[in-house]
């Protein structure tokens, strides 16, 4: 088992560069089977989610190319094989191979994906669409089902505002016949992202990044060459690091009016955010001032940056209340920051942080994604060696995240665990 080592309490000075999206890329990479010829995404992020991809779109016949961020999809020799299991376990997002194959295959079997377990994440609102579009949707055996004669255009009202859900529909619906509306549909940039590579590849798609989507459906999608959008989210939570323990950090590769929430809360606490074009400046922050957070869906502030901005709460002066109104379990990571000295406590949906607090080193595991990001954080701020254990759920969406931290001066190191100790640690 490998692990992270971080000797913190070290001050963090230079520039970072933001990849591109990691939720844009798990849907841009199943998009590309909807093509009669090769796809070019330029700017991939190198993690773990996108390689389980490049697999699953070779397991149905797919030649796939991937290096240094440029991956080459060449679908012509997909065929509509099941995938129930395997490489679809892996990650949630694997449920965009679902709207793709329906649209291209008009029937498709996917193993119920898997992905970071945050509590109840039903795909009840990708099923209610394809159905709309004239799918017969079944559950066999612990894998989705979708079959039609034909797919035909409808008027699709998302009770819940789902990205997922949003972007699964627009996969399906871009080669039915006829109109499709997506009503209440989210407006997250990665959303535009996957309609703008979409429609290069020939779609005709009006309203992405609005609340109402409209499609009409094409026969043919043909290749395309495409850059991905900077992440927002790997944007945030270096800028939540250059808060915390920043001495002078220029992050670089970002699109400002898309970290706006992120960049609001900053500043009410006390932070001085310089904007410019494709990058921002923190510099070093004296005092930080306790405040209370909320998510919300975009461009409300980010499910996906509640852990990281909780470990900054800590150090701040007074108590701050954090709500996440999207993921009722995401509050995993209080258990673990709570080894390293934070004083906080959860009541429901709701976290309250008693600030400011001295980290110390200690022992802990990323339980998701951003709880391990989170950790991160607290690591570098800790007095110690702190280890950080299940990083694979880190690697999962921040591509060369030890390279890039000691290039700020950061003490991190990735390790492997000889086997007593390996025990040791799952039997704490």
């Amino acid at each position: 088992m490998d692990v992270y080592k971080i000797n913190g309490d070290k001050r963090l000075q230079g520039t970072i560069k933001v990849n591109g999206a990691k939720n844009s890329a798990v849907a841009l990479i199943p998009a590309s089977i909807l093509a009669n010829s090769p796809v070019t995404i330029e700017g991939l992020p190198e993690i773990l989610d996108v390689t389980t991809l490049k697999a699953l779109l070779e397991e149905i016949g797919g030649e796939v190319q991937f290096s240094d961020g440029h991956m080459v999809i060449d679908p012509r020799g997909m065929v509509d094989m099941p995938l129930p299991n395997g490489n679809v376990k892996k990650l949630r997002a694997s449920y965009y191979m679902m709207g793709a194959m329906l649209g291209r295959f008009k029937k498709a079997v996917i193993g119920l994906p898997g992905g970071c377990h945050l509590g109840p994440r039903p795909i009840d609102q990708h099923i209610k669409g394809f159905e709309a579009l004239g799918a017969k949707v079944t559950n066999e055996h612990g894998a989705i089902y979708l079959r039609a004669d034909e797919l035909v255009g409808a008027k699709i009202y998302l009770d819940v505002s789902s990205v997922g859900a949003t972007i699964n529909i627009m996969l399906a619906a871009v080669k039915a016949k006829g109109r499709t509306v997506i009503e209440n549909a989210a407006k997250e940039p990665e959303i535009i992202d996957v309609a703008t590579l979409l429609t290069n590849m020939g779609a005709k798609i009006k309203g992405a990044g609005t609340n109402v989507i409209r499609i009409d459906g094409v026969e043919e999608l043909h290749g395309t060459n495409h850059t991905i959008i900077p992440d927002r989210i790997e944007a945030g939570t270096f800028m939540i690091m250059a808060a915390a323990i920043g001495d002078g950090i220029i992050i670089d590769n970002v699109i400002p009016l898309h970290v706006e929430a992120v960049t609001a809360k900053l500043r009410e606490m006390g932070v001085k955010i310089i904007e410019e074009e494709e990058r921002i400046i923190i510099p070093k922050v004296e005092k930080l001032q306790a405040v209370d957070v909320k998510t919300l869906v975009y461009p409300g502030f980010p499910t996906d940056l509640q852990q990281p901005f909780t470990v900054l709460l800590t150090q701040s002066q007074g108590s701050s209340v954090v709500t996440d109104t999207i993921y009722s379990a995401r509050f995993k990571h209080i258990d673990e920051i709570a080894r390293m000295g934070a004083n906080g406590k959860v009541e429901g949906r709701t976290a309250i942080i008693n600030g400011s607090t001295k980290l110390e080193a200690a022992t802990v595991t990323a339980t998701d994604l951003r709880a391990g990001a989170a950790l991160v954080i607290a690591g570098l701020l800790a007095k110690g060696e702190t280890e950080i254990h299940d990083i694979y759920h880190i690697e999962r969406g921040y591509s060369s995240l030890v390279s890039k931290l000691r290039a700020l001066g950061a003490d991190i190191r990735r390790e492997s665990l000889p086997s007593e100790q390996e025990n040791i640690a799952t039997n704490r």
